[in-house]
């Protein structure tokens, strides 16, 4: 996307996600300034990363679909397969070093993953999922998402412990 983008990770231990993060962000932010000659000039993020737990399963390919749909809801494309930044263009049209770079997903892509990706969402399931990137609010069942916010004590605020509000 022209000013952000989403990425879809599975931590090996905890912690795992605010450092990889922090690290990509920050190289990024240093090449990216190297690449322009605008060292020392400032930030090139607007603010934290969201981040929320998936359930995997139905709501982990809820979830791919929501990433990579992202630029049609956005207009930007009328193909999907047109867009060349997406993981679905590198699984599809990618070249094998390109495709390297994709991981293996934790369920069984479906058959019809590609024509499901291209029907839209319902307005319910993209409701549910906003909250999840807004509130970082786990996604999945309601039973599972109990017991996750009991198993990482997430509390009112829904936020995995050492990740501070936005604003603190």
């Amino acid at each position: 996307m022209p000013n952000h983008w989403h990425l879809i990770i599975s931590p090996l231990s905890d912690g795992d996600v605010a450092k990889f993060v922090g690290w990509l962000t920050m190289t990024h932010t240093q090449r990216w300034h190297s690449m322009h000659k605008s060292i020392g000039s400032g930030h090139l993020y607007q603010g934290r990363y969201k981040s929320f737990i998936i359930q995997p399963e139905n709501y982990f390919l809820q979830a791919c679909r929501y990433v990579e749909r992202n630029p049609l809801r956005a207009k930007l494309i009328k193909n999907i397969y047109n867009w060349k930044w997406s993981s679905f263009w590198r699984r599809e049209k990618g070249t094998v070093k390109q495709k390297v770079l994709l991981d293996t997903w934790p369920v069984t892509k479906p058959n019809k993953y590609n024509e499901w990706v291209i029907e839209v969402e319902s307005k319910e399931v993209l409701d549910v999922l906003r909250i999840s990137i807004n509130k970082g609010k786990p996604y999945g069942a309601d039973s599972w998402i109990d017991v996750v916010i009991n198993r990482f004590k997430l509390g009112s605020t829904l936020r995995p412990p050492g990740r501070p509000k936005k604003g603190s």
